[in-house]
């Protein structure tokens, strides 16, 4: 903390007062190499930068471990966490075999009181936590009408509320220190419904939304929010172990639902997309940050993964303009005639 405020102290004469550019990589705690300033004026600060201290949700397999070796690799700090990690003691070691890499048990479904406790645990170790990074999530397929609402709400309870409650305990620590990100691993889906993901897809979208909500009310607090939507990855997300699938009923089967859970089944471990890439590009967003400007603007928001990802939004993106511009005429003017 002492070395982060001489930075503080010492940035505002390292940089010319007609910059109007902060690093986009580590404010407001910089010593890395930037470029201040426009044209003949620019100035670029040759130092080191401080590691980052990363705390991941969903750490033991999937995105989650590839986010974790990434990190180290990089020379970062990580918390790793997963709901049971004595199922995983090779990974444990693996991660904590480094001075920067630290395991803990957190279960995002526990109560508020539980994960605040572990976090606090958590910003101990290294000092803090710069980046969140909620991963922990599952899906459920099958049609609609057919999964019960205990199996929904379980789906919400660990993709939505468990993310709430752990960025909710995050939050104070980044306000405090003034700077932050909060990492929510959407989905794709979170943009565009499919047929058979009624329930996972409600739960991102939901996650797209708080996050929309939560970008603009923690930008005065110099805190990035980003959500992140891969399209389709070869990790264990199809998985037995990741996925669970509601049986179709006589009535769907043949049906758009009982395809594309066989198009799933087929796709797994065929998948085009590579995780590692996918995880790399994630740091990489992190670690270059925004400008204050562009902190809580929506359209800075969102990360992208894959073609599939884009070709997909970018068709509902279409429809929906569509949708609206046909109905402007007749549906739009509905008021009150005073």
């Amino acid at each position: 903390m002492y070395i982060r405020r001489y930075v503080l102290a010492v940035m505002p004469l390292i940089v010319s007062s007609s910059s109007n550019h902060i690093c986009r990589v580590c404010e407001p705690f910089c010593t890395c190499d930037y470029s201040f300033g426009r044209g003949s004026e620019q100035r670029v600060l040759k130092m080191s930068r401080l590691p980052k201290t990363w705390l991941i949700t969903g750490s033991s397999s999937g995105f989650g471990l590839l986010l974790v070796r990434s990190i180290l690799a990089q020379g970062d700090n990580v918390v790793a966490t997963s709901r049971n990690p004595s199922r995983t003691p090779d990974l444990v070691k693996e991660v904590e075999s480094t001075s920067k890499g630290k395991w803990l048990t957190l279960d995002v479904t526990s109560g508020a009181t539980t994960i605040s406790t572990v976090i606090e645990e958590a910003s101990k170790i290294f000092g803090t936590i710069d980046v969140l990074i909620n991963n922990a999530g599952y899906s459920i397929f099958g049609a609609a009408e057919e999964i019960a609402e205990d199996r929904a709400k379980a789906q919400f309870e660990v993709n939505f509320w468990g993310l709430i409650r752990v960025s909710q305990a995050v939050l104070p620590i980044m306000r405090a220190q003034r700077s932050g990100t909060i990492v929510n691993m959407s989905s794709v889906a979170g943009l565009t419904a499919s047929p058979s993901c009624a329930i996972y897809a409600s739960s991102k979208f939901a996650v797209e939304a708080w996050s929309e909500s939560l970008c603009q009310e923690v930008a005065p607090f110099s805190i990035r929010v980003l959500i992140v939507e891969p399209g389709i990855f070869r990790t264990n997300f199809l998985g037995s172990g990741a996925v669970q699938t509601q049986p179709v009923s006589e009535a769907y089967r043949s049906n758009v639902v009982d395809i594309m859970l066989q198009r799933f089944e087929d796709m797994n471990g065929r998948q085009q997309g590579d995780p590692v890439k996918a995880a790399e590009r994630i740091v990489e967003n992190v670690q270059r940050g925004l400008t204050k400007e562009e902190l809580g603007k929506v359209e800075n928001l969102r990360l992208p993964l894959g073609h599939d990802c884009y070709d997909r939004v970018a068709e509902k993106m279409a429809k929906l303009k569509q949708n609206y511009e046909s109905s402007k005429s007749e549906d739009v003017d509905v008021a009150i005639k005073e």
